[in-house]
């Protein structure tokens, strides 16, 4: 393309409505890709707390331990939210109901609990996705809109100045088809951020699920669901007492 129908000539003949749609299709772009960036950015960050938890909990003997653990990192990651309030909650049921997780609903309490922290946690790391989602589906059909005005206004000069030379016409079709190219490399990247993310999400979402039910098996009998008792058996379901949780000073 020659200097006198770069790009900057396309933007510099554009009237209110064109640089409109150009400011609108900018914001949209700089606000996906900071929010992809950090994204990004959060999930590995939270990728590499949760390997440190899960490698101390898996380090964990005993439900006090992991206790003491949890304590200490209270806020860690989500897989250390959960845990401290599903000790919180079995804490609780211990202190003002009964003993046992199948006698009068106590079950139920614990498992409420961390079913509204899988909740939280799944409402957290979906935070953001819909401003991407909006961006995808949005800036094509922005761009198209300023190639249509653009044409429009390519169909007004002919018609004042009575012929279709390429002077008259070059700069509005260029700026429609600077709009179409900016709608699309808006749209591209954020429906692909978006995908990915998505993907994450519901494998982050079924890891922390796991937990959550070895979790569960963890505060109804005080032995890990992989654990095997004395004679090399696998643990027996949840029927005993809910054990006391009891921190080190």
């Amino acid at each position: 393309m020659g200097s006198g129908y770069g790009v900057i000539h396309f933007l510099g003949q554009s009237d209110a409505v064109g640089r409109g749609v150009l400011a609108i299709l900018l914001g949209l772009s700089v606000a996906s890709w900071y929010l992809i960036l950090v994204k990004l950015l959060q999930n590995a960050l939270d990728a590499r707390a949760v390997r440190a938890f899960l490698a101390g909990y898996r380090a964990s003997g005993t439900l006090a331990e992991l206790a003491d653990r949890v304590h200490a990192q209270s806020d860690a990651c989500a897989h250390a939210r959960l845990a401290r309030d599903g000790i919180a909650a079995a804490e609780h049921c211990r202190r003002h109901a009964a003993s046992r997780l199948t006698d009068t609903g106590t079950g139920e309490i614990v498992s409420r609990a961390l079913r509204q922290r899988l909740q939280h946690e799944s409402a957290r790391r979906e935070r953001g996705l819909t401003l991407l989602a909006a961006t995808a589906s949005s800036a094509p059909f922005i761009g198209l809109f300023g190639t249509v005005w653009g044409i429009y206004q390519a169909l007004i000069n002919i018609g004042m100045s009575g012929q279709g030379t390429l002077d008259k016409v070059a700069g509005p079709v260029g700026e429609a088809l600077v709009m179409t190219a900016g709608g699309l490399a808006v749209a591209i990247p954020a429906v692909l951020a978006y995908n990915f993310f998505v993907r994450a999400n519901r494998s982050y979402a079924g890891d922390l699920a796991a937990f959550s039910n070895a979790l569960f098996t963890l505060l109804a009998t005080g032995a890990k669901l992989d654990e095997p008792d004395e004679r090399g058996a696998a643990a027996p379901a949840p029927a005993g007492a809910v054990p006391a949780v009891e921190r080190r000073g």
